[in-house]
Formats: structure tokens, sequence, C-alpha cells
């Protein structure tokens, strides 16, 4: 059963912005923090932002901070990731899942490429 689905990924040159939206469908959305992971070619999978059921974040990746906004809407059961100032040091499959700890069955991701 899938469990999120990820959209908004693309090619951005560097300086540029992306918005990357998450899905879910489980009907118990609303009760779990949720986060955007990113992984790099040959790197591990690592959590980027967090988001509480209350909208309080946290951004567990200093390089993002200032650069990247994370939100919810919980009727619409989706989480968001808007990404400015894109470096190519972003490029990144991103997903979406419970945090800090994935508990859930991983989407497919959405690819973001920053290069120009």
């Amino acid at each position: 059963q899938v469990q999120f689905v990820e959209s908004g990924g693309g090619l951005v040159e560097p300086g540029g912005s992306l918005k990357v939206s998450c899905v879910a469908s489980r009907s118990d959305f609303s009760s779990y923090t949720m986060g955007w992971y990113r992984q790099a070619p040959g790197k591990q999978r690592d959590l980027v932002a967090r988001i509480t059921s209350a909208g309080i974040t946290t951004y567990s990746v200093d390089s993002v901070k200032g650069r990247f906004t994370i939100s919810r809407d919980n009727a619409k059961k989706t989480v968001n990731l808007q990404m400015d100032s894109l470096k190519p040091e972003d490029t990144a499959v991103y997903y979406c899942n419970t945090a800090p700890h994935a508990v859930w069955d991983w989407g497919q991701g959405t690819q973001v490429t920053v290069s120009s």
C-alpha cells in the first residue's frame, strides 16, 4: 500500500527555488510529526527538516537553515518543503516520512537537481 506520493522535484539553476510536496494516504497523518529526508548519490538518507502536528518546525541540517521552509496541511494530509537559494549540494532524492524516525514505508521520492 502506497503511504506517500512525493512530487515537485526537477532541474533548477543554483540560486533558484523549488517546492516539493508529499501527500499521505494514512488517515492518522495528523497525529504524527512529519519530516523531509534527502539522499544524495552514494550517501545515506538524512533527515532535513521536521514539523510537529501543531506546526513546530526543526531543521536538522545547518546548511538549509534560512533557505528551506517546511509546512503541512493536516486536512489535506500534505507536507511541503519550500526550497530557496538552492545550491548544487542540495541535489538529492527527497522523501517524506514520519520523523525523527521513519516508521512508514518509503515512497519513491522526488529528484531535485541543482545545476547550471
